[in-house]
């Protein structure tokens, strides 16, 4: 690639920067020095994790991991949306750090981009990696990192709500039975499910379960799957299933909805975990289903271990080394409990399992999983996901039937992509 065209692609690729990231297990602030080290035996290491100082097990787990390879890993915290765009103008200025943690559908992005490398030429092995999840660092048959775990969405439900209305959530397996539910719920004189719908990145992660749910494809959004998928949401909010408040909720604001105790359910994630025991109420989880039966394929959150493009090649031995250490059986275990994900390999799934079994339904959930852009999507999928949004806002308010909204979502996305 010359010199210009790189240079192209990474300003291309800053003005997706910012739709790519989704605020699911991302953190929110931090800062850090961008240096990436002169010394040959510093190691820069980048993450979106600024919220783990020195101290935590994260830090102590990058320095063994630089010095078990024989150098020191110089590590910088960034807030995910920031870290993107400081990848990209440290890529511009030949200045990219060794290893790079980002959120999974920035991978395409920066893999479009030019900056990183594949996991072939850096020789990182993914055979343990399940494919649904290795997905989302894939475009044009090519592998450009590795995940270090993810997290995915669920139903969790208040077992008192439910107990009330006589409802058993074990019977909930596809969407009729669910709608049933809420139904009965509401009939008992409690709150139905609460998302978030928001016309943000964050509602079209909260909308894909269902959408994907339906058997739909995002290439094509107004199939008729995609409508029975935007006509099922939008039932619920005229039959009183489901809050008005869905239209303006994060998905913060609708976990605090659900702990308030009214709610049956709550559509959220693993990061809800810790909170769910704060509620002071028992609950459950259950997944999400497909429309016919079985989970529902929802998007993974969670972030993949890359190694950015180096003029000095004969450093991708030591960077092999520490993405290998970073990403190994033994590490991932600790290090996915540390962040609230579900291991990216089977075998480490098992044991996440065995040490709390409260795990099993997000492990099932993260199975059925896939990447945003997978599908060989890629940079196309941002493109995509913002008139999904403008939809699915569009049918909840009223302002446009199911039918019409995605057909109109399907026009500009089709504009958008060609």
């Amino acid at each position: 690639m010359t010199v210009s065209k790189r240079t192209a692609r990474l300003r291309a690729a800053a003005a997706l920067a910012v739709t790519a990231c989704l605020v699911t297990g991302c953190s929110s602030s931090g800062s850090g020095d961008s240096s990436s080290g002169s010394a040959d035996t510093e190691y820069a290491v980048w993450d979106p994790y600024p919220q783990f100082d020195d101290s935590s097990d994260w830090v102590k787990l990058l320095t063994k991991c630089g010095t078990d390879a024989g150098v020191t890993v110089k590590r910088t915290g960034y807030d995910t949306t920031d870290l993107t765009n400081k990848a990209l103008l440290a890529a511009q200025q030949g200045n990219s750090p060794d290893v790079l943690i980002v959120d999974n559908p920035v991978v395409s992005t920066l893999a479009e981009a030019g900056v990183l490398t594949t996991t072939d030429e850096v020789k990182i092995d993914t055979a343990a990696v399940s494919p649904n999840l290795l997905a989302a660092g894939q475009q044009g048959g090519k592998t450009y990192g590795i995940p270090i775990g993810a997290n995915t969405l669920a139903l969790y439900y208040n077992k008192k709500v439910l107990d009330a209305a006589k409802v058993d959530p074990a019977t909930i397996k596809d969407w009729a039975s669910l709608t049933a539910a809420l139904e009965k719920v509401k009939a008992a004189g409690k709150k139905g499910i609460t998302f978030s719908a928001i016309g943000t990145e964050e509602g079209s992660f909260q909308f894909l379960p269902w959408f994907w749910g339906s058997g739909a494809n995002l290439t094509q959004l107004d199939s008729p799957q995609g409508v029975a998928s935007l006509t099922l949401w939008t039932d619920w909010l005229k039959n009183g299933y489901a809050p008005n408040s869905v239209l303006n909720n994060t998905q913060t604001t609708s976990w605090q909805e659900f702990a308030a105790g009214d709610f049956a359910f709550s559509e959220n994630g693993t990061w809800q975990l810790a909170n769910a025991k704060k509620t002071g109420f028992e609950y459950g989880i259950i997944p999400i289903p497909s429309q016919a039966g079985g989970t529902a394929p929802a998007p993974t959150g969670g972030e993949f271990v890359t190694a950015p493009v180096q003029s000095d090649t004969g450093k991708y031995a030591t960077t092999q080394k520490i993405i290998t250490c970073l990403t190994s059986a033994d590490n991932a275990l600790t290090t996915d409990t540390t962040l609230s994900y579900v291991a990216a390999t089977t075998a480490v799934q098992e044991k996440q399992v065995a040490a709390n079994p409260e795990l099993k339904v997000w492990v099932e959930a993260v199975q059925a999983a896939k990447g945003r852009t997978s599908d060989n999507l890629g940079t196309k999928y941002p493109k995509i996901s913002q008139p999904m949004w403008g939809a699915f806002q569009a049918a909840l308010s009223g302002s446009k039937s199911p039918q019409d909204a995605l057909s109109a979502a399907q026009q500009t996305a089709a504009s958008a992509t060609k």
